[in-house]
């Protein structure tokens, strides 16, 4: 567990920031680029403009742990793996002039290192190393990957299914899907840090669910007061509540505090 001695507030054991990757080359094209194996392809991370946003909110971010009087030291750097993510958490590293290879950015790659230890002395942690993953971008399903938002219509029918999450496109994940990802995530970082100042580089799906669901936990306190804070997030994970989430839409580059 990392220690950072800072304080925080009594629902989380620290302080978070989430961030929407810069503009990518899929952006840019208008592509949907959602599955692991093309969103990990550096063919898609940031263009120029993107850059430019991420270095604008690193900018933010900086002025943001200043006015908090939160040193470098307490910075932990949490990122989908997608390349566009991973492209503007590098950016971001370098203006707070963290090694992008070190622990306060590659937060989970210890971790990973351990599963696989224990893995070759006959033991399991399957759960360590699962945050970043569960970071990345909603999967749209095989059909729409790598489609053009413009020339497909079938891309608009997400819009009216968009008030169900518990529906989503076929073979692709659910608002709720993504919701239970995003559980993990904050699950994984709440235990892992404490007393830190995290920032969530991810994608503007999952941050959008992340924000609905935390926000719904600080606003009814009590119909979510008892157990730690999975079962706080799992309680609040309802249709009325998932299918507002389009209401914590993030620009691109935009960060935001998260809690």
């Amino acid at each position: 567990m990392w220690d950072c001695d800072m304080e925080t507030t009594s629902l989380v054991r620290n302080r978070y920031w989430v961030l929407r990757h810069g503009m990518s080359v899929s952006n840019e094209r208008g592509l949907i680029v959602s599955s692991m194996e093309n969103g990990r392809r550096a063919e898609f991370q940031l263009v120029a403009e993107g850059v430019k946003q991420a270095k604008l909110a690193g900018e933010l971010f900086l002025k943001a742990l200043m006015e908090n009087n939160i040193p470098l030291e307490n910075v932990r750097i949490c990122y989908s793996p997608f390349s566009r993510t991973t492209h503007t958490a590098k950016v971001i590293a370098s203006r707070l002039n963290l090694p992008f290879d070190g622990p306060q950015c590659k937060c989970f790659a210890w971790a990973l290192l351990m599963v696989e230890l224990a893995a070759a002395r006959g033991r399991s942690l399957d759960f360590a190393g699962q945050a970043m993953e569960d970071l990345k971008e909603r999967f749209l399903g095989p059909s729409l990957e790598l489609k053009s938002h413009d020339e497909h219509p079938e891309i608009r029918a997400l819009d009216a299914i968009a008030t169900d999450p518990f529906m989503g496109p076929e073979g692709g994940e659910s608002i709720d899907d993504v919701a239970s990802r995003v559980t993990n995530a904050m699950t994984a970082m709440e235990s892992e840090f404490q007393g830190c100042a995290v920032l969530i580089v991810s994608h503007g799906g999952p941050l959008q669910v992340l924000q609905s669901i935390l926000n719904a936990v600080k606003q009814h306190p009590a119909s979510s007061s008892d157990g730690d804070l999975a079962s706080k997030l799992q309680v609040v994970r309802v249709p009325s509540i998932l299918s507002q989430h389009r209401k914590f839409a993030l620009l691109m580059g935009e960060l935001r505090p998260l809690i």
